[in-house]
């Protein structure tokens, strides 16, 4: 099976734990730091993105990337949190959304900011299978994101359109909640339960 190349903007413990899961995988991923240049090359020679950077920083990583975009999938992984640790956005718009706009060129996905980064590179917690929630309105991109997640290990959930970022924006901020304001730790994570 052919696979894509990967790149990786954000090294930190996400991009880290993101990319220790892809390569378990086998896949051809590449993680890069804030380093320019280096995120200009990764940019032009992967065929998907997962931006896992500070949502203050998704500005000036998109002003970087935007010329090197065009047809890539661009997986935004962030929380759209203020400085203050409070929601950025939310209801009319989302980060993921003003992200597409400023990469209009790019098919632009929400996903895995439900979850702690100390389970992105297994997608489990103990034994059971974290569920990962893929919005964006490019069918072909959101098969991409569900399939870098199920390769990780993560069960993968169709969320609909780009705009349903709205909705997961803000259920990623109720799980760094739960996790560190009201005590319940990072041991937590996302599932869908069917019934």
């Amino acid at each position: 099976m052919t696979t894509k190349k990967i790149g990786i903007i954000g090294d930190g413990n996400v991009g880290g734990a993101l990319a220790r899961g892809l390569q378990r995988a086998g896949r051809d991923v590449r993680a890069v730091g804030d380093d320019k240049a280096a995120v200009r090359e990764t940019a032009a020679q992967s065929e998907i993105l997962i931006l896992a950077v500070p949502f203050g920083a998704l500005e000036a990583v998109a002003a970087n990337i935007a010329a090197v975009s065009a047809g890539k999938t661009i997986i935004d992984v962030t929380n759209a949190l203020t400085t203050e640790m409070k929601l950025a956005l939310g209801y009319s718009t989302s980060g993921a959304e003003e992200l597409q706009k400023k990469l209009p060129n790019a098919r632009v996905v929400k996903a895995f900011n439900t979850q702690f980064a100390q389970h992105m590179d297994s997608g489990r917690l103990g034994d059971q299978r974290l569920t990962v929630f893929v919005a964006g309105d490019d069918a072909a991109a959101k098969g991409d994101a569900v399939d870098v997640a199920t390769a990780i290990g993560f069960e993968a959930v169709d969320a609909g359109p780009l705009a349903n970022a709205r909705l997961l924006e803000p259920l990623g901020y109720l799980n760094i909640q739960l996790g560190y304001v009201l005590g319940l730790g990072t041991q937590i994570g996302m599932r869908l339960v069917r019934g």
